[in-house]
């Protein structure tokens, strides 16, 4: 499909990185979501990807997956990718057949920490529409899907993402303002959240650290924590327990008006 640059190209560097969406469109729905595949902030796994958005495809939700940057592109880079991608789809949502209120982020492991992130930190900044105009837009989406969420950098986060995104020697301010329980507000969106008790690469805290977050400031959310499934499955779909997230989140979106 075709590659929709999403910043200028004087973003591409040293590494020939520039982020960019891949549209999964559909001509009869006003929601779409935002696909993060996770990868440890290394690399971004395919079976996260492209079945992810034609299975929103398959329950009426168009949907993007975001080719954001990676390591060595430490620290805020992938985030500001994340907050430019929802400021792209809003500015452009008329022209892609979307409700500019119902564009939400969906994320898969060290995606799902992006996610998180841009789900708490967002800006309204000036955005250019396809046909040149510029307009300030809002970064923050409208709901966020977390999957085997990195939540934390701390010592329950996941080495190698925190290695990727922040380097071997963080400070601790550094460490705080990039986990994102840490960044929980009134204002983050509602969110649907899903992890596994025998996760031995990303520890289920994180999710648990996530939603007591977002039950501190009130903010609505659903938790689904299954016994078995390990990490990195990405749909599940044949999983006898952890394949049951598709069905539960479809039916969270749903409540949510997408």
């Amino acid at each position: 499909m075709d590659k929709i640059w999403i910043a200028d190209p004087a973003v591409i560097d040293d590494q020939g990185e520039r982020p960019y969406l891949v549209p999964y469109l559909l001509p009869d729905t006003r929601s779409a979501v935002i696909v993060l595949p996770g990868g440890g902030y290394e690399f971004r796994a395919d079976h996260e990807g492209a079945p992810v958005a034609e299975w929103l495809n398959e329950n009426g939700i168009s949907a993007f997956v975001l080719h954001y940057r990676l390591s060595p592109r430490q620290r805020r880079t992938p985030l500001e990718d994340g907050q430019t991608a929802i400021r792209h789809v809003r500015a452009n949502a008329a022209e892609y057949g979307i409700d500019p209120s119902r564009i939400g982020i969906l994320g898969f492991s060290a995606g799902g920490h992006l996610a998180a992130m841009t789900g708490t930190v967002f800006t309204e900044q000036e955005t250019e529409l396809l046909n040149g105009l510029k307009r300030d837009v809002s970064s923050r989406p409208d709901v966020m899907v977390l999957c085997y969420p990195v939540i934390t950098m701390d010592s329950f986060g996941h080495e190698g993402s925190r290695l990727s995104l922040l380097g071997d020697q963080a400070a601790i301010e550094l460490v705080t303002g990039s986990s994102a329980e840490k960044q929980v507000t009134a204002m983050t969106p509602p969110a649907f959240i899903w992890h596994t008790t025998d996760d031995d690469v990303v520890p289920v805290q994180n999710s648990l650290r996530m939603a007591l977050a977002l039950e501190e400031h009130r903010v609505p959310f659903e938790l689904r924590v299954y016994e078995s499934g390990g990490h990195g499955q990405g749909l599940a779909l044949d999983h006898p327990v952890m394949g049951n997230w598709t069905r539960d989140c479809i039916s969270w979106l749903k409540r949510q008006g997408w």
